[in-house]
Protein backbone atom coordinates (compact mmCIF):
# COMPACT_ATOMS: atom_id res chain seq x y z
CA UNK A 1 0.00 0.00 0.00
CA UNK A 2 1.46 3.41 -0.50
CA UNK A 3 0.36 5.65 1.96
CA UNK A 4 -0.83 8.79 2.01
CA UNK A 5 1.47 10.91 4.05
CA UNK A 6 4.97 8.78 5.57
CA UNK A 7 7.76 9.60 7.82
CA UNK A 8 11.76 9.59 6.36
CA UNK A 9 13.98 8.03 8.71
CA UNK A 10 17.86 8.01 8.12
CA UNK A 11 20.86 6.76 9.63
CA UNK A 12 21.48 9.82 10.89
CA UNK A 13 18.40 10.30 12.81
CA UNK A 14 18.78 7.13 14.27
CA UNK A 15 21.99 7.49 15.56
CA UNK A 16 21.07 11.16 16.90
CA UNK A 17 18.51 9.09 18.75
CA UNK A 18 20.71 6.60 19.96
CA UNK A 19 23.53 9.04 21.43
CA UNK A 20 20.55 10.72 23.58
CA UNK A 21 19.19 7.56 24.72
CA UNK A 22 22.98 6.80 25.73
CA UNK A 23 23.08 10.41 27.94
CA UNK A 24 22.31 11.22 31.11
CA UNK A 25 19.26 12.85 30.26
CA UNK A 26 16.28 11.47 28.33
CA UNK A 27 13.63 14.10 29.57
CA UNK A 28 13.88 18.14 30.44
CA UNK A 29 17.56 18.23 29.22
CA UNK A 30 19.64 20.43 26.78
CA UNK A 31 18.04 18.42 23.56
CA UNK A 32 14.89 20.17 24.60
CA UNK A 33 16.19 23.91 24.58
CA UNK A 34 18.89 23.11 21.56
CA UNK A 35 15.44 21.67 19.27
CA UNK A 36 13.32 24.67 20.37
CA UNK A 37 16.13 27.66 19.83
CA UNK A 38 16.60 25.34 16.20
CA UNK A 39 12.72 25.83 15.63
CA UNK A 40 12.66 29.51 16.33
CA UNK A 41 15.60 30.49 14.14
CA UNK A 42 14.39 28.77 11.11
CA UNK A 43 11.26 30.40 11.27
CA UNK A 44 12.51 33.58 12.72
CA UNK A 45 10.56 33.21 16.06
CA UNK A 46 11.96 34.56 19.12
CA UNK A 47 10.41 32.12 21.42
CA UNK A 48 9.45 28.16 21.13
CA UNK A 49 8.15 25.84 23.09
CA UNK A 50 8.36 22.11 22.73
CA UNK A 51 5.53 19.92 23.69
CA UNK A 52 4.60 16.29 23.78
CA UNK A 53 2.25 16.71 20.36
CA UNK A 54 0.26 19.13 18.37
CA UNK A 55 -2.69 18.37 20.06
CA UNK A 56 -0.92 19.56 23.47
CA UNK A 57 0.46 22.40 21.28
CA UNK A 58 -2.47 24.08 20.80
CA UNK A 59 -4.16 23.68 24.47
CA UNK A 60 -1.07 25.31 25.63
CA UNK A 61 -1.83 28.12 23.13
CA UNK A 62 -5.51 28.34 24.47
CA UNK A 63 -4.48 28.15 28.22
CA UNK A 64 -1.45 31.07 27.38
CA UNK A 65 -4.26 33.16 26.05
CA UNK A 66 -6.39 32.91 29.12
CA UNK A 67 -9.79 31.11 26.98
CA UNK A 68 -12.06 30.51 29.94
CA UNK A 69 -15.68 29.26 30.05
CA UNK A 70 -17.98 31.81 27.95
CA UNK A 71 -15.47 32.63 25.65
CA UNK A 72 -15.42 31.85 21.94
CA UNK A 73 -12.99 31.83 19.28
CA UNK A 74 -13.34 31.31 15.29
CA UNK A 75 -12.02 27.91 14.04
CA UNK A 76 -11.97 26.96 10.51
CA UNK A 77 -14.77 23.35 9.97
CA UNK A 78 -11.54 22.14 7.56
CA UNK A 79 -9.19 20.75 10.01
CA UNK A 80 -9.20 18.15 12.43
CA UNK A 81 -11.26 17.90 15.43
CA UNK A 82 -7.92 18.54 17.81
CA UNK A 83 -8.06 22.77 16.30
CA UNK A 84 -11.69 23.30 18.06
CA UNK A 85 -11.15 20.56 20.74
CA UNK A 86 -8.29 22.82 22.51
CA UNK A 87 -11.12 25.84 22.85
CA UNK A 88 -13.43 23.27 24.59
CA UNK A 89 -10.52 21.82 26.88
CA UNK A 90 -10.41 25.55 28.27
CA UNK A 91 -14.24 25.67 28.69
CA UNK A 92 -14.55 27.83 25.62
CA UNK A 93 -17.33 27.71 22.44
CA UNK A 94 -15.60 27.24 19.26
CA UNK A 95 -17.44 28.96 16.93
CA UNK A 96 -17.12 27.56 13.36
CA UNK A 97 -16.43 30.16 9.69
CA UNK A 98 -16.86 28.70 6.61
CA UNK A 99 -14.16 28.71 4.77
CA UNK A 100 -12.96 29.96 0.57
CA UNK A 101 -14.68 27.70 -2.10
CA UNK A 102 -11.11 27.83 -4.03
CA UNK A 103 -8.54 27.00 -1.33
CA UNK A 104 -10.79 25.69 1.67
CA UNK A 105 -8.75 28.08 3.79
CA UNK A 106 -10.83 30.24 6.66
CA UNK A 107 -12.85 33.23 4.78
CA UNK A 108 -11.78 36.19 6.64
CA UNK A 109 -14.96 37.86 5.37
CA UNK A 110 -16.97 34.97 7.35
CA UNK A 111 -14.85 35.34 10.29
CA UNK A 112 -15.90 38.79 10.64
CA UNK A 113 -19.19 38.01 11.01
CA UNK A 114 -18.77 35.56 13.98
CA UNK A 115 -17.23 38.00 16.10
CA UNK A 116 -19.27 39.43 19.23
CA UNK A 117 -18.17 40.78 22.55
CA UNK A 118 -17.45 37.12 23.65
CA UNK A 119 -14.79 36.76 21.23
CA UNK A 120 -11.36 36.43 22.26
CA UNK A 121 -9.59 34.93 19.72
CA UNK A 122 -9.64 33.30 15.51
CA UNK A 123 -7.47 29.78 15.05
CA UNK A 124 -6.35 30.41 11.10
CA UNK A 125 -5.73 26.70 9.69
CA UNK A 126 -3.33 26.39 6.94
CA UNK A 127 -5.38 23.55 5.30
CA UNK A 128 -3.07 21.52 3.29
CA UNK A 129 0.35 23.86 3.83
CA UNK A 130 -1.16 26.90 2.08
CA UNK A 131 -0.83 29.73 4.17
CA UNK A 132 -4.16 31.41 4.86
CA UNK A 133 -4.59 35.24 4.31
CA UNK A 134 -2.70 36.86 7.34
CA UNK A 135 -2.87 40.03 6.86
CA UNK A 136 -6.34 40.53 6.16
CA UNK A 137 -7.04 38.38 9.57
CA UNK A 138 -4.41 40.28 11.89
CA UNK A 139 -6.13 43.41 10.31
CA UNK A 140 -9.02 41.95 12.26
CA UNK A 141 -7.55 40.92 14.73
CA UNK A 142 -6.28 44.45 15.77
CA UNK A 143 -9.48 45.82 14.72
CA UNK A 144 -11.22 43.71 17.43
CA UNK A 145 -8.82 43.78 19.98
CA UNK A 146 -8.99 39.64 19.67
CA UNK A 147 -5.45 36.74 19.70
CA UNK A 148 -4.84 35.39 15.98
CA UNK A 149 -3.04 32.06 16.24
CA UNK A 150 -2.07 30.30 13.38
CA UNK A 151 -3.07 26.25 13.10
CA UNK A 152 0.42 25.69 11.35
CA UNK A 153 0.45 22.07 11.66
CA UNK A 154 0.50 21.66 8.19
CA UNK A 155 2.64 24.06 6.80
CA UNK A 156 6.15 24.18 8.15
CA UNK A 157 8.50 25.83 5.79
CA UNK A 158 5.82 27.77 4.15
CA UNK A 159 5.79 31.04 3.82
CA UNK A 160 3.59 34.41 3.22
CA UNK A 161 4.46 37.27 1.37
CA UNK A 162 7.90 36.07 1.91
CA UNK A 163 7.45 36.02 5.61
CA UNK A 164 7.85 32.59 6.80
CA UNK A 165 5.36 30.67 8.46
CA UNK A 166 5.75 30.41 12.52
CA UNK A 167 7.54 34.41 12.84
CA UNK A 168 5.40 36.85 13.73
CA UNK A 169 2.24 36.63 11.03
CA UNK A 170 0.44 35.27 14.46
CA UNK A 171 0.39 36.09 17.82
CA UNK A 172 1.32 32.17 18.38
CA UNK A 173 2.19 29.98 15.74
CA UNK A 174 1.49 25.89 16.10
CA UNK A 175 3.28 22.90 14.68
CA UNK A 176 2.95 19.06 14.72
CA UNK A 177 5.77 16.89 14.33
CA UNK A 178 3.11 13.57 13.82
CA UNK A 179 5.12 10.94 11.55
CA UNK A 180 2.81 12.44 8.18
CA UNK A 181 4.18 15.90 8.91
CA UNK A 182 7.18 17.54 7.41
CA UNK A 183 9.72 16.10 10.24
CA UNK A 184 8.55 13.84 12.96
CA UNK A 185 9.88 13.32 16.46
CA UNK A 186 7.31 10.49 16.86
CA UNK A 187 4.80 12.61 18.48
CA UNK A 188 5.55 16.09 19.12
CA UNK A 189 4.49 19.69 19.07
CA UNK A 190 5.97 23.40 19.07
CA UNK A 191 4.69 26.77 19.46
CA UNK A 192 6.31 30.03 18.36
CA UNK A 193 5.89 33.21 19.53
CA UNK A 194 7.40 36.83 19.71
CA UNK A 195 5.72 37.45 22.89
CA UNK A 196 8.14 36.06 26.36
CA UNK A 197 4.67 36.38 28.63
CA UNK A 198 2.98 33.40 26.64
CA UNK A 199 5.98 31.63 26.27
CA UNK A 200 6.65 31.50 29.82
CA UNK A 201 3.04 30.74 30.35
CA UNK A 202 3.17 27.66 28.27
CA UNK A 203 6.36 26.30 29.12
CA UNK A 204 5.11 26.19 32.88
CA UNK A 205 2.06 24.82 31.69
CA UNK A 206 3.60 21.69 29.98
CA UNK A 207 4.91 20.66 33.09
CA UNK A 208 2.19 20.79 35.72
CA UNK A 209 2.24 24.19 36.02
CA UNK A 210 5.12 24.20 38.14
CA UNK A 211 7.78 26.81 38.35
CA UNK A 212 10.87 24.77 37.56
CA UNK A 213 11.75 21.86 35.62
CA UNK A 214 14.54 19.15 36.75
CA UNK A 215 16.67 20.17 35.07
CA UNK A 216 16.86 23.79 36.22
CA UNK A 217 16.51 22.41 40.35
CA UNK A 218 20.21 20.35 38.93
CA UNK A 219 21.82 23.29 37.64
CA UNK A 220 21.00 25.82 40.74
CA UNK A 221 21.55 23.01 43.04
CA UNK A 222 18.08 23.12 44.82
CA UNK A 223 15.08 20.65 45.45
CA UNK A 224 12.39 23.52 45.71
CA UNK A 225 9.81 24.04 42.98
CA UNK A 226 6.41 25.76 43.28
CA UNK A 227 2.88 24.58 41.69
CA UNK A 228 1.48 28.35 40.56
CA UNK A 229 -1.04 27.17 37.96
CA UNK A 230 -3.33 23.54 37.23
CA UNK A 231 -1.13 22.57 34.27
CA UNK A 232 -0.35 19.40 32.52
CA UNK A 233 2.41 16.87 31.70
CA UNK A 234 2.74 17.83 28.22
CA UNK A 235 6.55 17.32 27.92
CA UNK A 236 8.22 16.46 24.81
CA UNK A 237 11.71 14.08 25.46
CA UNK A 238 14.96 14.49 24.42
CA UNK A 239 15.71 11.91 22.09
CA UNK A 240 12.36 13.05 20.51
CA UNK A 241 13.99 16.43 20.36
CA UNK A 242 17.45 14.71 19.17
CA UNK A 243 14.76 13.34 16.32
CA UNK A 244 13.39 16.67 15.45
CA UNK A 245 16.92 18.74 14.95
CA UNK A 246 17.96 16.01 12.99
CA UNK A 247 15.20 16.40 10.53
CA UNK A 248 14.61 19.99 10.75
CA UNK A 249 18.37 19.81 8.76
CA UNK A 250 16.23 17.92 5.77
CA UNK A 251 13.31 19.91 5.82
CA UNK A 252 13.85 22.12 2.96
CA UNK A 253 14.97 19.68 0.25
CA UNK A 254 12.25 17.45 1.47
CA UNK A 255 9.35 20.94 0.72
CA UNK A 256 11.44 20.87 -2.69
CA UNK A 257 10.55 17.35 -3.04
CA UNK A 258 7.31 17.49 -1.74
CA UNK A 259 6.77 20.45 -4.54
CA UNK A 260 7.91 18.73 -7.30
CA UNK A 261 5.42 16.31 -6.76
CA UNK A 262 2.49 18.26 -6.27
CA UNK A 263 3.81 19.91 -9.64
CA UNK A 264 3.64 16.38 -11.65
CA UNK A 265 -0.27 16.00 -10.32
CA UNK A 266 -0.64 19.94 -10.86
CA UNK A 267 0.36 19.07 -14.61
CA UNK A 268 -1.91 15.39 -14.83
CA UNK A 269 -5.12 17.24 -13.38
CA UNK A 270 -4.87 20.20 -16.18
CA UNK A 271 -5.37 17.17 -18.86
CA UNK A 272 -8.72 15.57 -16.71
CA UNK A 273 -11.96 17.28 -17.05
CA UNK A 274 -13.40 16.74 -13.37
CA UNK A 275 -10.55 16.35 -11.14
CA UNK A 276 -9.27 19.67 -9.85
CA UNK A 277 -6.44 20.52 -7.10
CA UNK A 278 -7.10 23.06 -4.57
CA UNK A 279 -6.39 27.05 -5.81
CA UNK A 280 -2.64 28.25 -4.38
CA UNK A 281 -2.95 32.12 -3.88
CA UNK A 282 -0.33 34.20 -5.16
CA UNK A 283 2.91 35.61 -2.79
CA UNK A 284 2.73 32.17 -0.97
CA UNK A 285 5.47 28.87 -0.85
CA UNK A 286 2.78 26.20 -0.54
CA UNK A 287 4.56 23.16 1.97
CA UNK A 288 2.04 20.72 0.19
CA UNK A 289 1.67 18.38 3.21
CA UNK A 290 -1.41 17.40 1.38
CA UNK A 291 -1.86 17.20 -2.27
CA UNK A 292 -5.98 17.49 -2.62
CA UNK A 293 -8.12 17.25 -5.26
CA UNK A 294 -12.01 17.78 -6.03
CA UNK A 295 -13.75 15.11 -7.49
CA UNK A 296 -16.90 16.53 -9.57
CA UNK A 297 -19.05 13.94 -10.32
CA UNK A 298 -21.32 16.32 -12.84
CA UNK A 299 -17.84 16.34 -14.93
CA UNK A 300 -16.36 12.86 -14.36
CA UNK A 301 -19.37 10.33 -13.92
CA UNK A 302 -17.47 9.37 -10.72
CA UNK A 303 -18.13 10.35 -7.04
CA UNK A 304 -15.40 10.77 -4.28
CA UNK A 305 -16.40 7.52 -2.91
CA UNK A 306 -16.13 5.31 -5.79
CA UNK A 307 -12.63 6.76 -6.72
CA UNK A 308 -11.91 6.30 -3.18
CA UNK A 309 -12.44 2.62 -3.03
CA UNK A 310 -11.17 2.02 -6.71
CA UNK A 311 -7.70 3.26 -5.65
CA UNK A 312 -7.31 1.90 -2.32
CA UNK A 313 -7.93 -1.84 -4.11
CA UNK A 314 -5.00 -0.80 -6.12
CA UNK A 315 -2.94 -0.35 -3.31
CA UNK A 316 -2.96 4.00 -2.78
CA UNK A 317 -3.64 4.69 0.39
CA UNK A 318 -5.32 7.58 -0.75
CA UNK A 319 -7.74 9.54 2.55
CA UNK A 320 -9.95 12.40 3.27
CA UNK A 321 -8.96 15.58 4.94
CA UNK A 322 -11.50 16.34 6.74
CA UNK A 323 -15.07 15.47 7.65
CA UNK A 324 -15.70 19.07 8.82
CA UNK A 325 -15.55 19.08 12.51
CA UNK A 326 -18.75 20.46 13.68
CA UNK A 327 -20.14 17.80 11.81
CA UNK A 328 -18.73 15.26 14.29
CA UNK A 329 -21.38 13.57 16.58
CA UNK A 330 -19.99 15.38 19.61
CA UNK A 331 -20.25 19.08 18.38
CA UNK A 332 -23.75 18.17 16.67
CA UNK A 333 -24.98 16.68 19.87
CA UNK A 334 -22.62 19.56 22.30
CA UNK A 335 -23.73 22.41 20.44
CA UNK A 336 -26.90 21.48 18.56
CA UNK A 337 -25.41 21.83 15.07
CA UNK A 338 -27.18 20.54 11.95
CA UNK A 339 -26.03 20.59 8.61
CA UNK A 340 -25.59 23.67 6.42
CA UNK A 341 -24.27 25.76 9.51
CA UNK A 342 -21.00 25.95 6.48
CA UNK A 343 -22.00 24.93 3.46
CA UNK A 344 -18.99 25.30 1.43
CA UNK A 345 -17.27 23.45 3.91
CA UNK A 346 -19.68 20.59 3.83
CA UNK A 347 -19.54 20.49 0.20
CA UNK A 348 -16.04 20.19 -0.44
CA UNK A 349 -15.85 16.61 1.68
CA UNK A 350 -18.24 15.36 -0.42
CA UNK A 351 -15.89 16.11 -3.13
CA UNK A 352 -11.81 16.07 -1.62
CA UNK A 353 -10.03 13.31 -1.55
CA UNK A 354 -5.47 13.21 -0.37
CA UNK A 355 -3.60 11.66 -2.64
CA UNK A 356 0.11 10.33 -1.63
CA UNK A 357 2.64 12.90 -0.98
CA UNK A 358 5.40 12.42 0.91
CA UNK A 359 9.47 13.11 -0.03
CA UNK A 360 9.97 9.06 -0.04
CA UNK A 361 7.10 8.96 -2.74
CA UNK A 362 9.12 7.41 -6.12
CA UNK A 363 8.85 8.43 -9.25
CA UNK A 364 7.73 4.74 -9.92
CA UNK A 365 4.83 5.24 -7.22
CA UNK A 366 3.91 8.83 -8.48
CA UNK A 367 3.65 7.82 -11.85
CA UNK A 368 1.78 4.60 -10.71
CA UNK A 369 -0.73 6.99 -8.95
CA UNK A 370 -1.05 8.86 -11.44
CA UNK A 371 -2.11 6.42 -13.86
CA UNK A 372 -4.55 4.15 -11.99
CA UNK A 373 -6.47 7.56 -11.60
CA UNK A 374 -6.16 8.01 -15.59
CA UNK A 375 -7.30 4.03 -15.86
CA UNK A 376 -10.08 4.64 -13.60
CA UNK A 377 -11.29 8.17 -15.17
CA UNK A 378 -11.21 7.02 -18.29
CA UNK A 379 -13.75 4.31 -18.11
CA UNK A 380 -16.08 5.93 -15.70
Amino acid sequence: MIPYGRQTIDEDDIKAVVDVLRSDWLTTGPKVDEFEQAVANYVGAKYAVAVANGTAALHAAMYALGIKPGDEVIVSPMTFAATANCVVYQGGTPVFADVDPDTLLIDPKKVEEKINLKTKAIIAVDYAGQPCDYDTLKNITEKHGLFLVADACHSLGASYKGRTIGSNLADLSVFSFHPVKHITTGEGGMITTDNESLAERMRKFRNHGITMDHRQRDAQGSWFYEMVNLGYNYRMTDFQCALGISQLRKLMSWLEKRQNIAQKYDETFAEIKGIEPLALKANIRHAYHLYVVRVDKSNTGIHRDVLFRELRSRGIGVNVHYIPVHMHPFYRNRYRIVAGLCPIAEKAYDQIISLPMFPGLSDEQLAFVIGEIKRIRSYK
